[in-house]
């Protein structure tokens, strides 16, 4: 398994644009995305930081249900 990589928080919502998620909105530091899947709504927060921690990252992901491997091939 690959390590969880530290980046800034434009890729980290790039990457999850690519996966269908889109930005619902921005209050402060923190931007909110969202995605549907089947007849649930996914949603999930990410911070405006430079770098994002990586164990925020990790937690992000859990919430987006993506695994390392596949967050690394959307970058």
């Amino acid at each position: 398994m690959s390590k969880v990589p530290s980046l800034p928080y434009t890729k980290i919502i790039r990457a999850l644009q690519r996966n269908g998620w889109t930005v619902v909105r921005q209050r402060g530091s923190h931007i909110r995305l969202q995605k549907r899947v089947g007849d649930e709504v996914l949603k999930l927060t990410v911070p405006v930081h430079r770098p994002v921690k990586r164990s925020t990252l990790s937690h992000i992901l859990k919430q987006a249900r993506l695994d390392v491997e596949e967050f690394l091939e959307l970058l």
